[in-house]
């Protein structure tokens, strides 16, 4: 199992070619309490960089985009009814969606979870 961070604070966890999205923890502490999310569709095609689904909350909506290019699997249906989950386990149980990775070799220019810490330390 491998998780890697973009610079748009998204992670990812690769488990074989199948990877789990969500935002950081960093992430959810910047946007405050989250009132809603807005998941693609199972059997949507994304694409590295573009967006993915949408995260709200009381301060501002902002996207989350795909961390590599692939097909949704499967989404996280508990966060429809209980988007508060993104705040209390954002790199766990409050992830997004999961995909089937089209080009896993995308992921090689992402970020480790150290470079991602010094990453978000250099932010403030």
């Amino acid at each position: 199992m491998t998780v890697k961070y973009t610079k748009d604070h998204e992670w990812v966890r690769v488990e074989g070619d199948v990877a789990t999205v969500g935002i950081s923890d960093y992430a959810q502490s910047q946007l405050g309490d989250v009132v809603f999310v807005e998941l693609p569709e199972v059997g949507r095609e994304l694409t590295q960089g573009k967006e993915a689904a949408v995260v709200e909350s009381v301060k501002a909506a902002s996207e989350v985009f795909a961390p590599a290019s692939g097909t949704v699997t499967e989404v996280n249906a508990d966060l429809e009814g209980e988007p508060a989950k993104v705040n209390t386990g954002a790199e766990g149980d409050g992830w997004f969606f999961r995909m089937t990775l089209a080009n896993p070799a995308e992921l090689d220019g992402l970020m480790d979870e150290a470079a991602y810490k010094d990453f978000v330390e250099g932010l403030h």
